[in-house]
């Protein structure tokens, strides 16, 4: 039999028309799943703006079944699920990215910090201090420590948020020598609960040497110092924190007039108090100089004595916390309406005898280092909602 060479030469343009036709359907079936993908991610993009997180999400789900190699838009959905509440889903979505061995190192610590944000928000502590411990040495390094900081606030430990603490200020992460003090002056407290002065003792030294200006570590210390039996040691300590912080005088003046009763020092306290008074006019020191007087009697002064201190108040503040208390040893002419004005008047200064934080206005009635309404430290002044 005799090849016939015309059959290849017919077979030649049919091959290439083949050719050209499945060429042709490879590259419309691959620019028809790269138009699939933006589309539905700017379609998910879309909605997010006009704040429809519901067609977001199944928009972004369906982006990422069209291109599951696409790491963005996982962190996308991840973001989505931890705005919504679905912590459970964006564990699974940044779980899933950490398990995957083609992304590369920026992403995996990406991944690691989302989930760590994860397992904060859903309130698992414990699963989010060892997430955060991972990103040492990462980009999220600082902000992982301050989130690990938040957490050993928050639980109360009080030892490993002084090693957190202690580890940023040295590494010139910010000045936490402030915030070290309170932790320490919160495990003090502890020992001094279980009656371990000694202890309480040693952890309120070092704070003051921590933050030699803090104003709490020498208060704390003048309490424990009174509790244990030792006034006069107590009244020093209170007289050293004058020098060191005379804003703070008003929160331990109360207690200085109650140590100065058994004491020898009344004049010397009497005249730092009114030189404090003189330099910033508080209520607190005002009516700690009223007492002092009364009790203690004052043979020559050049300025108000006893009472005339709320006249002298009043001079310069027009308080209604003053009036109300020079009003209540006063003689009225109608005596019988005089327990109903009084009634008024401290129902209407209570709650200008409060402490408000500044950072976020909560009002209690004594004063927080550490506010029970957004956490912030030292955001509570030693003055009273009146006096701000």
């Amino acid at each position: 039999m005799e090849f016939d060479i015309s059959w290849i030469l017919l077979g030649f343009p049919a091959a290439f028309v083949l050719g050209w036709l499945a060429s042709r359907f490879d590259l419309r079936q691959i620019r028809r799943e790269n138009r699939s993908a933006p589309k539905a991610y700017f379609k998910g993009l879309n909605f997010l703006l006009n704040e429809q997180q519901d067609k977001a999400i199944d928009a972004f789900i369906e982006a990422v079944q069209n291109d599951p190699d696409t790491a963005e838009l996982h962190f996308a959905l991840g973001n989505l699920f931890r705005r919504r509440g679905e912590y459970s889903r964006a564990v699974r979505v940044h779980e899933h990215l950490l398990s995957r061995a083609d992304i590369s190192k920026p992403e995996r610590e990406r991944a690691q910090h989302a989930l760590a944000l994860d397992f904060m928000k859903a309130g698992l502590l414990d699963r989010a201090e060892d997430a955060l411990a991972r990103l040492e040495n990462t980009p999220y390094e600082n902000e992982a420590r301050l989130s690990r900081l938040a957490i050993y606030e928050r639980a109360h430990d009080w030892p490993q948020a002084v090693q957190i603490a202690s580890l940023m200020h040295s590494h010139n992460q910010g000045d936490y020598s402030v915030r070290i003090a309170h932790y320490l002056c919160e495990q003090a407290l502890g020992q001094l609960a279980h009656g371990q002065l000694d202890a309480a003792q040693d952890l309120l030294q070092q704070a003051q040497s921590e933050a030699p200006h803090a104003p709490r570590p020498r208060i704390e210390l003048a309490h424990l110092q009174h509790k244990s039996g030792h006034p006069a040691l107590a009244l020093g300590s209170l007289m050293e924190l004058a020098a060191v912080s005379p804003s703070s005088v008003p929160l331990v003046a109360p207690l200085m007039l109650e140590l100065v009763k058994a004491d020898e020092r009344k004049p010397q306290v009497r005249a730092l108090l009114e030189a404090n008074y003189h330099s910033a006019p508080s209520l607190d020191v005002m009516q700690s100089l009223v007492h002092l007087d009364e009790f203690a009697g004052v043979e020559q002064a050049e300025g108000p004595v006893g009472r005339d201190w709320y006249i002298e108040h009043l001079r310069h503040e027009p308080s209604l916390v003053a009036a109300g208390r020079w009003l209540a040893q006063e003689s009225l002419s109608h005596e019988e309406h005089h327990p109903a004005i009084q009634r008024a008047l401290d129902n209407a200064a209570k709650p200008l005898t409060r402490y408000r934080c500044a950072a976020c206005g909560f009002e209690a009635r004594q004063h927080f280092w550490q506010c029970p309404g957004c956490q912030s430290w030292d955001s509570y002044p030693p003055r009273r909602v009146e006096e701000q």
